[in-house]
């Protein structure tokens, strides 16, 4: 397997600073919103381009509040109106797809889009997948980790012999197209466990940290577990990147306000699923306080906010969630604006001073 060049994807010195979406569609009965929020989400990817961002991520969901189910399609859409942004997933459901058809899609889409395809993998945060697909629940672990266990060896791209308990084996199978680099890049997306960090080591793919509900700073020793594991393994430091979700305007009241009711329905509605308590506004102050996990204010306060993280955690990408549940396509878009024409040089600004 030719050698990767994981720079690409962003380093400590110079972080890639991208942008997710999981298509959040309101919930108003409208039997229009997919299809609109859909066409939404390839426009912002193309502000997002055109204003200097790094990376766009579509995560994959099957509930009626996110309209993304297939990130490779719309992705491939956003690759035909784009040149320069890396497009991937945050994450895409390996526990419920095949590692085979996953790997083809996505070294189908890094072809056409020259080179600027990657993968994010997780277990996901909702279960829907399972039943869909015909998936027993309590095969969860086992299903991620077999199909993890595939898709790494898929990604030599030479001929696989695998045998696992979740499909039949494959006995000196190639899997075609092949990338021009030789591989496909793959991150694995974990939520704070330590085994999960510690797997990602061991496969010697990137890292991405989920921070959604504490502070970044209570990622440090999963970010260090991380490097000690490469080390132990005697591989070089590799990529670690944070997603967090957040809201940028012209000003920090004005993005407090705008945000504020979507991020309380959001996590009120789903805390219903859960057994939580609604979403306050203290609970939303504290995670939009300087050491919060929400990145919501000014340019120049969610700049500071990201270069802070950055250095706390030795960031090689940072990833902002920029949809909240109905926060409308216009505010969005301004949010994309100010994020790629104001946040993104500041940040490089203050983490070279």
């Amino acid at each position: 397997m030719p050698d990767f060049d994981f720079s690409v994807l962003g380093t400590r010195e110079h972080p890639t600073l991208g942008l997710d979406t999981f298509g959040d569609a309101p919930l108003d009965g409208a039997p229009g919103n997919h299809p609109q929020t859909l066409r939404e989400v390839v426009a912002e990817a193309v502000l997002a381009d055109r204003v200097g961002v790094d990376y766009i991520g579509l995560g994959e969901h099957h509930r009626p509040d996110y309209a993304i189910s297939a990130p490779d399609v719309v992705l491939a859409a956003i690759a035909g109106q784009t040149e320069r942004i890396r497009l991937g997933t945050g994450v895409t459901v390996l526990s419920s797809d095949d590692p085979i058809r996953v790997y083809q899609r996505f070294a189908t889409l890094d072809a056409v889009s020259n080179g600027r395809a990657e993968v994010q993998l997780g277990r996901g945060s909702f279960i829907e997948s399972f039943g869909l697909f015909g998936l027993e629940l309590s095969d969860y672990d086992r299903l991620f980790a077999e199909k993890l266990d595939l898709f790494a060896a898929l990604q030599a791209e030479g001929p696989v012999s695998w045998e696992g308990t979740v499909r039949p084996p494959l006995v000196d199978q190639r899997v075609y197209p092949t990338t021009a680099a030789g591989r496909l890049p793959a991150w694995i997306g974990v939520g704070g466990t330590p085994q999960s960090v510690v797997r990602a080591a061991q496969y010697g793919m990137p890292l991405m940290l989920a921070v959604i509900g504490s502070s970044p700073a209570g990622f440090v020793q999963l970010a260090d577990l991380y490097r000690e594991a490469l080390g132990r393994m005697e591989l070089p430091e590799l990529p670690i990147g944070m997603h967090s979700p957040g809201h940028v305007a012209a000003t920090d009241e004005e993005a407090r306000e705008q945000l504020y009711p979507n991020q309380a329905e959001l996590y009120t509605r789903i805390g219903r699923e859960r057994g939580w308590p609604p979403y306050s506004r203290i609970q939303f102050e504290q995670a939009a306080s300087p050491q919060g996990a929400l990145f919501v204010g000014s340019p120049e306060t969610v700049a500071q906010k990201i270069a802070w993280a950055a250095r706390t955690l030795g960031l090689s990408r940072f990833q902002l969630k920029y949809s909240v549940g109905s926060l409308p396509h216009e505010q969005r878009m301004e949010s994309v604006r100010l994020y790629g024409e104001e946040v993104v040089p500041r940040v490089r600004e203050l983490l070279a001073s």
